[in-house]
């Protein structure tokens, strides 16, 4: 059986959509309000990319280095996202700002130097 922690927040730099089996809201948030959000708690980083975790680390001042390299998220039994054994029922996603005029290669990491900023996602499992 699997516990939901409200204790640590779930973030990466992506999610799969394969995983949203229940009703969720996603709402763009601010630096600040994830900072108020994750005040005197853990993170549990599911960050994939190495080439972009030092770009976001120094924009948020935040170490989001997960506790493996590339970890795995799943499903719990209750449809909720699961890493290493615990449950969250809501995740925080950042998506890249691109310099202006740059376009990712298909199936290339991007370089920290083309990313400007970063926009944060929260996802919230109804």
């Amino acid at each position: 059986m699997t516990t939901i922690d409200t204790s640590s927040v779930l973030i990466g730099n992506s999610f799969p959509l394969s995983l949203i089996r229940r009703s969720v809201r996603i709402e763009p948030i601010s630096e600040v309000d994830l900072i108020a959000t994750i005040k005197g708690g853990q993170i549990a980083s599911f960050w994939g990319h190495s080439n972009t975790l030092a770009a976001v680390n120094g924009w948020l001042g935040l170490d989001l280095t997960p506790k493996s390299e590339r970890p795995v998220l799943c499903l719990s039994e209750n449809k909720l996202p699961q890493l290493d054994g615990v449950e969250y029922q809501a995740c925080f996603i950042f998506s890249p700002d691109y310099r202006p005029g740059f376009r990712p290669a298909i199936g290339a990491e991007v370089d920290a130097a083309n990313i400007i900023g970063w926009q944060i996602l929260k996802i919230v499992w109804e």
